[in-house]
Parts: C-alpha cells; sequence; structure tokens
C-alpha cells in the first residue's frame, strides 16, 4: 500500500508493486490584504499553488487512484465560507471544494473516495501565515490604494489580523488525526471540520442563515477598524 502527500512540485511517475492507495493534496500558501490591494500576479501566483496545483496533481494520478480504488484528500479551510482579511486565500479554498465536490461524485463508480480536510485557525501550528507587516504592506500599496486608505486604517486591519493569528491552536496532530482518518477509515467521512466550536458556529450561521446574517458578524468584528 502506498500513500503519498504531495505538493505540486513533486510530481513523480511511481508505482509500488502493492498499488497506489492514497493521494493527500496539501499544498498552500497564505497572505493578508483587502481585495484592491493585492496585485493580479499575486491572484494568479494563489490560484496557480492552492488550486491547479491540486487539480494539477490529481489529474497526474487518477489513473492509478482508478486502477487501486484509492483514496484522495484534498486540505481545504474553514475560510471557505468567509474570509476575515484573507479573501484571496478563501477564493481557492471555495474553489478548490466544488472541484472535490464534482470529483466526488466523479470518482464513486470506480470506487474512489475523495475526502475534504476543513481546518479552523491553526495558523501557530502550521505557520502558513507570519504576522503581517503594516509598513510593508502600505509601501506596497499603489497610489490609488494610498489615496483610499490611510495609514492608520491599514495599521489597524494588520493588527486585528494579526490578533486572529496568535489565536490560532497549536494542536496542529488534530489535523493529521483528521487526514489520517480519511485515509484509513473503512467509512471515511465527506468532510471533516476540525475546528473550535465558535468557528464552526460561524461556518453554521454562514451556511445556513442569510447572507445578511453572517454580513453583519463579521462587520460587527471589523467595526472598530475605520477608515477616518
Amino acid at each position: 500500500m502506498v500513500v503519498i502527500f504531495f505538493s505540486e512540485r513533486c510530481l513523480l511517475n511511481y508505482v509500488s508493486p502493492l498499488g497506489f492507495w492514497g493521494l493527500v493534496n496539501n499544498a498552500g500558501i497564505s497572505t493578508f490584504g483587502e481585495t484592491g490591494w493585492l496585485s493580479m500576479e499575486k491572484y494568479e501566483k494563489f490560484a496557480d499553488v492552492n488550486l491547479l496545483g491540486s487539480i494539477r496533481t490529481t489529474l497526474a494520478f487518477l489513473p492509478l487512484l482508478r486502477k487501486y480504488k484509492g483514496r484522495i484528500v484534498f486540505m481545504s479551510s474553514i475560510i471557505a465560507y468567509f474570509t476575515l482579511g484573507n479573501g484571496i486565500y478563501s477564493m481557492t479554498k471555495a474553489a478548490m471544494e466544488k472541484f472535490c465536490d464534482a470529483l466526488r461524485l466523479e470518482m464513486k463508480k470506480f470506487g474512489v473516495l475523495v475526502c475534504i480536510i476543513q481546518p479552523g485557525n491553526y495558523a501557530r501550528s502550521t505557520k502558513i501565515q507570519p504576522p503581517v507587516s503594516a509598513e510593508e504592506i502600505w509601501n506596497e500599496l499603489s497610489e490609488e490604494e494610498k489615496e483610499v486608505y490611510n495609514k492608520e486604517y491599514v495599521e489597524e486591519r494588520a493588527n486585528f489580523f494579526n490578533s486572529i493569528v496568535n489565536a490560532g491552536s497549536t494542536k496542529g496532530n488534530e489535523v493529521v488525526d483528521a487526514m489520517v482518518h480519511a485515509l484509513m477509515s473503512p467509512a471515511p467521512k465527506a468532510r471533516y471540520m476540525v475546528a473550535k466550536l465558535k468557528e464552526k458556529l460561524l461556518v453554521f450561521v454562514c451556511a445556513w442563515f442569510p447572507t445578511v446574517v453572517m454580513d453583519s458578524i463579521l462587520s460587527y468584528a471589523l467595526s472598530n477598524v475605520k477608515l477616518t
């Protein structure tokens, strides 16, 4: 049995005599910034790594996974449902979820199982998102954006985002346990939400309540951050 953890950088032509059992798509990068603060090049980079990287890897190994009735595990995030300062990351994770939903249904007839892991805030464990620097963000803004946003606003938004990162869980083993269960359980779940209760409640509100309710909650969380 072979289980391979891959990022998009590691496309290998490899077949074990014991067969090919599992593929874990775990590549991911994150950053902070409002929509207009980020360049088109950065959007393309994030889509290439977080979304297209997983798709490329999956397509490369799909013939083997079908042959050996294997499993595919994707690392998503609860941020696929909502965002607080990293919309570029949310965008790629939401798109990945839809790709997985289509793939899961299509692979059933081949006996291939597709699972999604949806971690909450584990930034302190994974180091996927280092603390952000307001000064660096400000220096990278275009002149047009600097006319709209003042430096104090950028500083407050950066401080708010850093407080979220610093509150992340250090128990990264919880996510690993979910990945192992998805690969080895005789009856794996389609989705594993590995998150704190308050994070799960936010997802519940986002999924089942009108959009205006979630917008109100997130707007309240940001209410101390003003443009002027």
